[in-house]
Order: C-alpha cells, then sequence, then structure tokens
C-alpha cells in the first residue's frame, strides 16, 4: 500500500505529540497532587490515543505495519513498569514533594523522547549495517531477562550515578526545594534546586531502560517510524502509569517474572531470526499471555504486603 511520503508522516507525528506535551504542561501549569482518578483519566486518554494511531496505521499502511506497532508498544509498556517502580523510589530518596512530581516526569518525558529517537536510529543503523549486531542485542536481552528474573534488590542509590556527582561538582543546587522550579536565583545568580538533580537521575534511569527496551522492539521490527512512535507513545503514557499504579505496584509480586520472560523470548526471537522466523502475531500472543499470566498469578496467589506504596508516597 503506498504510504505517501514518509517525511510528511514524520513532521505530522512529532507536530502531533508536541501540541499533546503542549496541552499538558499548559493543563498542569499550577503544581498540584495527581489523585488516582486523574492518572487514570490521562491514562485512558494516552491509550486511546495510541490505538487511534495503530488504527490509522491498519488503514493505511496495511495490518502488518499495525501488528509491529501493537506488538513494540505493548512491549514497551508492559516494562515501562519498572520505571514506574524505580521512580518512586527515586522520589522516595530526594524526599519530592507530590505536588512536584509531575513537573519532572514531565522534562523527564520530553528529554526521553530525543534520547531514544537518537538511540532508536543508531540501532537500526548498526541492525541494517552490521547484521551480526542483532546477535548482540539478543544475548543483551536474554541477560537482562535473566538479571531481572534472579534480582531480589529494588534499591536505588543516586548518590553512585557518575552524571549526578558531576552535575553537582558544576552547578550549585539550593539546599532546599523551592516550589516546582527547576532553577532559581541565589544573591543574583541562577542556581539549580534540588528537583532538577533529580531531573538528571531520572533522565539517566531511562535511558538505562531504553537501552534494554529499545533491542526488544528492534527485534520485532527494525522500521524506524513504527519503533519510534511506539516508544513515544508508551512514554507519553508514563507519567499517568506512575501516578495511577505507584500505590499499587507491591500487589503484582511475580510480575517482574513475566517482563523478565518477555525479555527473554524477544532475545531468543533475536538469535534464531536467520533460522526460524517467529512472526509478529505470534510475538504479541507470547507477550499478552506473559503479562497475563503474571497479572493474574500476583492476584491470586503472591503473599500481601503489609503497607502499600501508597501509603508512603510523599505529601507535599
Amino acid at each position: 500500500m503506498d504510504t505517501g511520503n514518509p517525511i510528511l508522516w514524520w513532521v505530522l507525528f512529532n507536530i502531533f505529540i508536541l501540541v499533546c506535551l503542549a496541552i499538558d504542561l499548559g493543563l498542569h501549569r499550577r503544581a498540584h497532587v495527581i489523585g488516582t482518578r486523574e492518572a487514570l483519566l490521562w491514562s485512558g486518554i494516552w491509550i486511546g490515543l495510541a490505538m487511534l494511531f495503530n488504527l490509522g496505521l491498519y488503514y493505511w499502511r496495511g495490518p502488518d505495519v499495525a501488528l509491529a506497532f501493537l506488538t513494540g508498544y505493548m512491549i514497551e509498556k508492559s516494562l515501562s513498569v519498572d520505571n514506574v517502580f524505580v521512580f518512586y523510589l527515586i522520589f522516595s530518596y530526594f524526599a519530592v514533594p507530590a505536588a512536584y512530581q509531575h513537573k519532572v516526569l514531565f522534562w523527564g518525558v520530553l528529554g526521553a523522547i530525543v534520547m531514544r529517537a537518537i538511540l532508536i536510529f543508531l540501532g537500526v543503523i548498526l541492525i541494517r549495517q552490521f547484521h551480526w549486531i542483532v546477535f548482540v542485542f539478543g544475548a543483551l536481552l536474554i541477560v537482562t531477562g535473566l538479571r531481572m528474573a534472579f534480582s531480589h534488590s529494588s534499591e536505588v542509590h543516586p548518590e553512585r550515578n557518575p552524571l549526578l556527582r558531576l552535575v553537582r561538582r558544576m552547578v550549585p543546587v539550593t539546599g532546599e526545594y523551592v516550589e516546582d522550579n527547576l532553577f532559581t536565583r541565589l544573591n543574583s545568580r541562577l542556581v539549580a534546586t534540588p528537583l532538577f538533580i533529580v531531573l538528571v537521575v531520572v533522565e539517566t534511569t531511562d535511558l538505562i531502560f531504553a537501552v534494554d527496551s529499545i533491542p526488544a522492539i528492534l527485534a520485532i521490527t527494525t522500521d524506524p517510524f513504527i519503533v519510534y512512535t511506539s516508544n513515544v507513545f508508551a512514554i507519553l503514557g508514563l507519567r499517568s502509569l506512575y501516578f495511577a499504579l505507584a500505590g499499587v505496584i507491591p500487589m503484582f509480586k511475580y510480575l517482574h517474572y513475566g517482563l523478565a520472560v518477555i525479555l527473554v523470548f524477544v532475545g531468543v526471537k533475536m538469535l534464531v531470526s536467520d533460522f526460524y522466523k517467529i512472526s509478529v502475531g505470534t510475538s504479541l500472543g507470547v507477550v499478552g499471555v506473559l503479562l497475563a499470566i503474571s497479572v493474574i498469578g500476583s492476584l491470586l496467589f503472591a503473599p500481601r504486603p503489609p503497607g502499600s506504596l501508597r501509603d508512603k508516597t510523599p505529601q507535599p
């Protein structure tokens, strides 16, 4: 099917994303605590937009491309659950007031889109120029999946972040939060606030997650537009997902095992790609079944924690 001018697709999509971000920023100009109801509403909006976009792909580029987008979106969306838990730990470590967390995640999402676009183009170029890199990505995903399955540590140590140490050496930082500002003036001098430090940690953490998740989507398709758009839609919904799920993540004790098996499956798919082709439809089915089993198993069989993250969420 004729897809028209591919450059036009890129331009229109990015204009659409910028408009969405501008609307989001305008609606959240005043810092406030994002409640579960508001978070669920925005989660529904972002998921709905992604499905409408997927329907458009089905109409203009055919079912195969639409299926590849949906599979990539599901993989990225499921892996973003790990981001949610880590972001909670970062906000707790820095005692970020709940009313200021949305602003950090907003700018974090904007930076993540730029970083992931660069990584996606590099990944696609590497795979097309050096086919053997597929096996490197596959092995990386398997190792990551096994590490996720057997690692029981949920601690985050921002003080070990080398970029954070570098920023603190180069940029003066105030001792307290100054409302939801990333920078402020102190004695006529522009200085960073602790919220900027939190943003640096969030960005570098997301970069680490991107190194794992982008090869997983490249196992489904190497079409840069599909990889990019599925990533962006999943990232756009990450903030609302955080506020909707941060309080109930401990209920899903077995979810990380499902995510680990998904990564191993996708890694194996890349390793055997020269000998056996696993269809996109099969990949989508496997991802969906693994997520369903891990979530249902958590709800039915996992022991309930004495408290929940919601009880401990920092308040403004």
